[in-house]
């Protein structure tokens, strides 16, 4: 997922460069949005893990 986040962020960036507004911007909110998504599972991964062993 972080690797989907990277890919979102470099078409993003290279989009940008290029002058393609509306695909940099979308390409941009994409990775945001699957960069927090993989914050949220990588804490609940290590929450319930915590409590696992717990």
């Amino acid at each position: 997922m972080l690797y989907y986040a990277l890919v979102f962020l470099v078409v993003a960036i290279i989009a940008g460069v290029l002058g393609f507004g509306g695909i940099a911007g979308a390409s941009a909110g994409i990775a945001q949005i699957l960069f927090f998504l993989f914050v949220a599972l990588l804490v609940i991964s290590l929450v319930m893990n915590f409590i696992r062993k717990a």
